[in-house]
């Protein structure tokens, strides 16, 4: 008893050390928080659960109101080619969750366990979540993910908790496209990543439904081609999941 209340005491002090040589900081903004706020302090947790509030279109993710669906259409999908069957979104880009996006595609891998909290939230709010045969990430560039060391929506993917849905990585691109940010219109962003990604030879997508992993949908060109792409492989159903949907006015 008393070896264990020994080692109790030892545990908090090393522990009241630690938070006065290494204070925790929130992620984003930097103030000091206490280590039970999940790497932010209460204003940016505000700010981000903000930016995931609100009504938006399950085909194209874009905001919108109930009033507007027409035939599970809103007026931002009209006219519009859509290879992918539905949406999910944590957010909307903007505030804090931009923020965090940005950090963690540069490395600050570790935001995976909280943006991965917020995906997971999305996820279980979908209509397909029952559905899904794999968890398929947006693939990098190997020289990419070399610069970076990391597929951020890779971690994402992983972090996702579906009971017996594997994370598959037969899916991968093969152009080092430029960074679709550097494109300024949605005809070139589709242009860009055209015919960049390809399906590894003995692949498991035939009659498979998908869940494709990204982190920013903007004009939906990159989910577009992946979708085309692995249905040319053969999946049935593609569904994409991303942590936040920017160019609403696109």
């Amino acid at each position: 008893m008393e070896e264990k209340t020994l080692t109790k005491s030892a545990r908090f002090f090393l522990q009241v050390v630690n938070n006065l040589l290494w204070p925790a900081v929130c992620f984003n903004c930097k103030t000091h928080i206490s280590e039970t706020d999940n790497n932010l302090c209460r204003d940016c947790w505000g700010e981000l659960l903000s930016s995931t509030g609100g009504y938006y279109c399950r085909r194209c993710g874009n905001d919108t109101t109930p009033y507007a669906i027409v035939n599970n259409i809103c007026p931002n999908c009209r006219g519009k080619e859509f290879h992918f069957d539905s949406i999910l979104r944590a957010g909307v880009y903007s505030d804090t969750l931009r923020d965090l996006i940005l950090k963690f595609k540069n490395s600050h891998s570790e935001l995976d366990i909280t943006l991965g909290q917020l995906a997971n939230s999305a996820l279980q709010s979908g209509a397909f979540i029952e559905n899904i045969d794999y968890i398929v990430p947006v693939p990098l560039h190997w020289k990419r993910r070399l610069i970076r060391g990391y597929n951020q929506s890779e971690l994402i993917a992983k972090r996702l908790r579906l009971k017996s849905t594997p994370v598959n990585t037969d899916f991968v691109r093969i152009r080092n496209t430029a960074a679709q940010p550097t494109m300024p219109s949605p005809t070139q962003r589709a242009r860009n990543v055209a015919g960049a990604f390809a399906v590894r030879e003995g692949h498991n997508f035939e009659g498979k439904n998908i869940c494709l992993v990204d982190d920013i949908k903007t004009t939906g060109a990159t989910l577009n081609e992946c979708a085309k792409t692995l249905k040319e492989a053969g999946a049935e159903k593609v569904y994409a999941l991303v942590l936040a949907v920017a160019g609403q006015n696109i």
